[in-house]
């Protein structure tokens, strides 16, 4: 079973709908750890009541972001983790850190990237008049939000939407695509080639595209 860690700095909503999908027998992973750079985040908690190992690591209390991400790394092979997810972790990870993970990392992001990368991607898209946006799980890479792209959900935007309205939309989507995207991995169906991910066998999404609403778009089927 896929050993997971999960990297949060606040309320933790895609921490719980994943704890959800572990717990219901739809993810066969185990969370294994649950780390956040805050005291008070409510991600915390939230593995407290389920039982799940965690941390607060002070990013104040190293001289420098090295011995800070060597602080993680200890914790992460203590516990023995394949995969590190990413949930609303709100500090850039070193190009040294990714290298040594690399495509063992995973996040998700609050648009159809490549499109608004970085912060407030939903406000971008209000701001462009897009009449579609949505989330994507995607590996990282040295970039921001730049990594290959491994699942998509599109949602539609209203003409009276405000950025929580639409922040709202689509963060549902976000708690329906993420642990699907980590099931796929701990399924080892999940293929980069050239930068691209190639997801086997995976005739469900192939079925999802077709059918009206907001879909988890898949990557390219081999």
């Amino acid at each position: 079973m896929l050993k997971i860690a999960v990297f949060a700095s606040g309320r933790g909503s895609n921490l719980q709908a994943i704890i959800a999908a572990v717990k219901s027998g739809e993810l066969p992973a185990e969370i294994c750890l649950v780390i956040s750079d805050r005291e008070d985040a409510k991600a915390l908690s939230r593995a407290e009541e389920a039982g799940i190992a965690n941390k607060f690591i002070d990013p104040g209390r190293f001289q420098d972001q090295a011995e800070y991400e060597k602080a993680l790394i200890a914790e992460l092979n203590k516990a023995e983790i394949e995969l590190i997810v990413l949930a609303g972790f709100m500090r850039i990870l070193s190009p040294d850190f990714v290298g040594k993970y690399e495509n063992k990392i995973i996040n998700i992001h609050p648009s159809l990237l490549p499109a608004f990368q970085g912060l407030q991607a939903q406000k971008q898209a209000l701001e462009c008049g897009v009449r579609y946006s949505g989330c994507t799980v995607h590996f990282v890479d040295e970039g921001i939000d730049t990594g290959p792209i491994i699942l998509q959900a599109v949602v539609e935007v209203s003409e009276d939407d405000g950025v929580e309205e639409l922040a709202d939309r689509i963060l549902k989507e976000e708690h329906r695509i993420y642990p699907r995207a980590i099931k796929l991995i701990a399924e080892d169906r999940v293929k980069i080639e050239q930068g691209r991910v190639f997801i086997e066998d995976d005739s469900k999404a192939v079925n999802n595209v077709n059918n009206p609403g907001p879909a988890a778009v898949p990557s390219p089927q081999r």
